[in-house]
């Protein structure tokens, strides 16, 4: 992965993160390189200054457009000013004023611009134990009842990220894509307060068969899959072993054990603080011994049966490489497993540093969600 900021893996990430989103709207090279030489990697106030101000800035233009009646600039410039607020929110402290205040600007930048897709995303709740998740439905331009893939993103992810790339590649093959803001995630975490939980499968159920009652007009519900990325591949996974009705599942980074990623961390990784807020845990201690519950061992995975693909990267610093390993070992269904070798470019975490590797993923998800 290129280092803009050489010898420091997090902000570098989040750097590549963004230009990588920028391919799909999430961002334009040159804001997001003036952005980052404001930066003092050292300095957590500085990345959220500079994102903040930028994302700001870009917001303001958006309106701009939108009161003069120019919805397609609008709507480009709306998409970046959310990607530049969600990246602002992301290392504010909990305890940060602002922080609220960031991700709901970020989120109504999303559904400002969402308005002027030429295929309007479905905004969707799904009923969710005496509160709901938060949906879009991202349907593909011509394609009557298309099969749709559910999906949950990671630790650090918003529903709205998730058309970023992955949207895109699954609409151009003829796939709707349903992205939710699982326990622990965006809305549901920071506006209905729902945190996470190891049996995820409660809330893929849930989500399925609200596809099923609700959308029969809108997507094909004989042909649903599951997926997640990052720690959502184990999301994917654990909604997979218990839900058989899902028809495929893409694991897209695996994770066999999410307290085996933790236990090896400190409570002074930068995003230790992010886990106990999801967790709604009040010390390190306390997250560790939750995030026990979060594993595909003791038969978990061997439940899993329908086709699935497992995507990962040989250079993954954050879930390494060995969690798709073993879970591939694991599995006694239909699967394929894709790992880009280490030193290639798109084997960082979730090939953030180059989508291209994934296109193989799409390509073989579409194949058996259409047979």
């Amino acid at each position: 992965m290129w280092h803009f900021y050489p010898g420091q893996y997090m902000p570098s990430y989040q750097v590549n993160r963004a230009l990588s989103q920028a391919h799909y709207g999430g961002g334009e090279f040159a804001e997001i390189i003036e952005v980052a030489q404001k930066i003092d990697p050292e300095n957590r106030e500085s990345f959220n200054v500079a994102w903040l101000e930028k994302g700001n800035q870009v917001f303001g233009w958006a309106e701009d457009f939108e009161k003069n009646n120019a919805p397609v600039s609008a709507r480009r410039t709306y998409l970046r000013a959310f990607n530049y607020l969600r990246t602002a929110e992301f290392f504010m402290n909990l305890q940060d004023s602002r922080k609220l205040d960031t991700y709901t600007k970020a989120r109504e930048a999303f559904i400002r611009a969402i308005q002027y897709f030429d295929e309007k995303p479905l905004r969707i709740e799904v009923p969710f134990e005496n509160s709901f998740l938060p949906a879009y439905l991202f349907k593909p331009a011509g394609v009557k009842n298309p099969p749709v893939m559910v999906m949950f993103g990671g630790l650090d992810s918003l529903a709205e990220e998730l058309y970023f790339g992955i949207g895109n590649h699954l609409n151009e093959r003829g796939i709707a894509l349903l992205a939710v803001d699982g326990p622990g995630q965006g809305a549901a975490l920071r506006l209905n307060h729902i945190h996470s939980r190891h049996d995820y499968n409660v809330a893929g159920t849930a989500v399925y068969e609200y596809v099923v009652e609700n959308l029969q007009s809108e997507v094909d519900i004989t042909r649903i899959g599951i997926a997640g990325v990052s720690m959502g591949g184990y999301m994917a996974a654990r909604c997979a072993a218990f839900e058989p009705r899902f028809k495929v599942c893409m694991v897209y980074g695996a994770v066999w054990s999410y307290y085996a990623v933790w236990a090896g961390r400190t409570a002074k990784h930068p995003l230790a603080e992010i886990v106990m807020h999801i967790m709604d845990a009040n010390s390190y201690e306390e997250v560790l011994e939750k995030l026990k519950g979060f594993t595909l061992e003791n038969g978990v995975a061997e439940q899993i049966s329908m086709p699935t693909f497992i995507m990962h990267g040989g250079d993954d610093k954050q879930n390494f490489v060995e969690h798709a390993i073993t879970l591939e070992k694991h599995l006694t269904c239909e699967h394929k497993m894709k790992i880009v070798p280490s030193g290639e470019s798109g084997a960082q975490h979730c090939q953030v540093d180059d989508f291209m590797p994934t296109l193989e993923m799409y390509d073989w998800i579409a194949e058996k969600i259409k047979a």
